[in-house]
């Protein structure tokens, strides 16, 4: 099982777990580019487009929305990279929660 996030649902790798059930789990991110990242992803191991294609990502993006909430009251970014030149670095489809800083205008 080469797959970072795949380890850490089966709970064989580490990670601090913001919320989890059945479908879908949120943890911490280990890079920190701005002071909260998180990362919601599905249980199942699926493509980024598979991400997008299925009913799953409206689950993920409500999870995500309520911890953005909490996390990052200031306001947050939810995004998602597909592709090495986006900085896609794992197979395993997941969402990112950017917040608690001014994270400026788009490029």
């Amino acid at each position: 099982m080469d797959c970072i996030f795949c380890q850490i649902i089966a709970g064989t790798s580490p990670a601090t777990v913001h919320f989890q059930d059945a479908d879908i789990i949120v943890i911490s991110n280990k890079l920190q580019w701005v002071p909260i990242m998180l990362i919601g992803m599905p249980r199942e191991h699926l493509t980024q487009d598979q991400l997008w294609e299925g009913n799953i990502l409206s689950h993920i993006g409500q999870a995500l929305v309520e911890l953005g909430r909490t996390h990052a009251p200031g306001g947050f970014r939810l995004i998602s990279n597909f592709g090495r030149d986006a900085m896609q670095s794992q197979e395993h489809g997941h969402v990112h929660l950017l917040g608690g800083t001014s994270l400026g205008p788009y490029a």
